[in-house]
């Protein structure tokens, strides 16, 4: 498909600035979206918005359906008549540079359960019918979500494969009583997920009324313990128990002597085929209602993925296996129509990887921060780009482009300075300027690096189980001249 030249940056709701302890779907949406339009911005990239699980990672959900009830705004439950001013009196003091999740998760969840108790005492009729109409229009995914979740709270949030044999294993009986017993979880539960998504709308809408495309991320795995794999174990490579055969990862490589061991199942293909991947054809049909531009995390997955034996506590023992391939993208076009795709292709490209990538028209990604490791072949540099790409400083697995320059060696350092034609001062608006100027049709920077923030802002740290997910901007930094600033270079470069 034809890409317009564009710009844009990464920065999800979690990030927001607001007073509830973590970005949500109210007011900060709207102060970042504003922020985003004074940079002549069309473009905002996120991570996948369901809810979390492990380590509070995006990339750990519970559901590959669901959203994040975390990110649900008190103020707008307020305006609907779902919370009073009052019920946010005793919320504590939450810091507001970082997410603080141990003090965060309870806090929200009981305004939520507050909330929820205001819905069932309602009378209101025009809400109830919404509600009705939101649980039959979403019940594939989200009956067994809802359920999946009342069963975890009631074994106190443990892994699905250590719940009795009757639940784990979907015997219907047990499943049909625990709806029943469990009947005020569940409907809690499809109840957030109402104003997730209700909320989720709004914001969608304000950003396309700011001229804003969503680029949105989405994981080719999924987490084993989410209502996905619970679901549906027929479709990924479990034994007797539920427990993982297979798990995916990446090799051993330069910077990994033991390689990357992510944990997640992987998928039978085979059996996915069989079904003309309908579940696979429904989750991007769920992607679509909620952006207008998807992002396949591992693209080259897609291809063939590092398959790890279950039981191996590092990836070294792994081997490459081959994945769908074309047949499950020519399943979703023939279902979906074309399909704005843009393929995370970082990590171990070999040919098949480019070749899949090419045959299937999806632009493909370029790192600035990996372009000075080596010599002017380099393919990250700017004078190797090709139209049909997309580049970046950094992402959200990178350190700040200001860290990441402060942290490389000096030689490396000079080498950056001459290309650049910069000083270290200014080494980040360079690197801006080199990504905006580029021939590259669409340009994403994360808000860090634009905000010229130190390594503490950092998203993400790969190697580190701890830690993560927490950094978020705030109202003095969206009023910075650094909106000016970037809308200039938009306008000087054609974005």
């Amino acid at each position: 498909m034809e890409w317009p030249r564009a710009s844009g940056i990464l920065v999800h709701p979690t990030s927001f600035p607001g007073q509830f302890g973590i970005g949500d779907l109210g007011l900060g949406a709207v102060r970042v979206f504003d922020f985003l339009s004074a940079a002549r911005q069309k473009l905002w990239q996120i991570l996948p918005l369901g809810p979390t699980g492990y380590g509070d990672s995006p990339y750990a959900l519970l559901s590959a359906f669901a959203g994040n009830p975390l990110l649900i705004s008190p103020e707008h439950l307020i305006e609907a008549g779902l919370l009073t001013a009052d019920d946010l009196v005793s919320l504590p003091t939450f810091p507001t540079d970082h997410v603080d999740f141990a003090s965060v998760i309870p806090a929200k969840l009981a305004l939520l359960r507050t909330s929820f108790a205001y819905f069932e005492a309602s009378s209101c009729q025009s809400m109830r019918k919404r509600f009705d109409a939101f649980l039959a229009e979403q019940h594939e995914w989200l009956d067994d979500y809802a359920l999946f979740m009342a069963l975890k709270a009631a074994h106190n949030q443990v892994a699905w494969t250590k719940w009795p044999t009757k639940y784990r294993q979907r015997d219907p009986e047990a499943l049909a009583e625990a709806r029943t017993t469990l009947a005020r979880e569940v409907v809690f539960h499809q109840y957030c997920q109402f104003l997730f998504f209700a909320q989720w709308e709004v914001v969608r809408q304000a950003a396309h009324e700011r001229g804003i495309s969503i680029v949105g991320d989405l994981a080719i795995f999924v987490a084993h313990d989410s209502a996905d794999v619970w679901a549906h174990p027929d479709y990924f490579h479990l034994d007797d128990a539920g427990l993982p055969v297979v798990v995916a990862g990446v090799p051993p490589d330069y910077f990994s002597v033991t390689g990357q061991r992510w944990g997640n199942p992987i998928y039978r293909w085979d059996r996915l085929a069989e079904t003309g991947y309908a579940w696979w054809i429904a989750r991007v049909r769920q992607a679509l209602k909620m952006m207008d531009i998807i992002r396949l995390d591992h693209f080259r997955g897609f291809e063939a993925c590092w398959q790890i034996p279950g039981t191996a506590k590092t990836a070294v023992t792994g081997h490459w296996v081959k994945g769908p391939g074309i047949s499950l993208f020519h399943a979703i076009h023939k279902a979906l129509g074309e399909v704005p795709f843009i393929a995370e292709d970082l990590g171990v490209i070999t040919p098949e990887v480019r070749d899949l990538q090419h045959a299937l028209g999806f632009p493909g990604m370029h790192i600035l921060q990996f372009a000075f490791g080596s010599d002017a072949n380099n393919p990250d540099l700017p004078h190797n780009y090709s139209r049909d790409s997309v580049v970046y400083t950094g992402t959200h697995d990178n350190n700040t482009t200001r860290g990441w320059f402060e942290t490389q060696p000096s030689e490396t350092q000079g080498h950056i300075l001459r290309y650049l034609k910069s000083t270290p001062n200014t080494v980040v608006q360079a690197m801006i300027r080199a990504a905006l100027s580029s021939v590259a049709n669409l340009v994403i920077l994360p808000l860090q690096d634009v905000l010229e923030l130190e390594s503490e802002a950092r998203m993400n740290f790969p190697s580190h189980a701890d830690g993560n997910w927490q950094w978020r901007c705030t109202d003095d930094q969206l009023a910075s001249k650094c909106a000016e600033e970037l809308a200039d270079l938009a306008h000087l470069f054609g974005r």
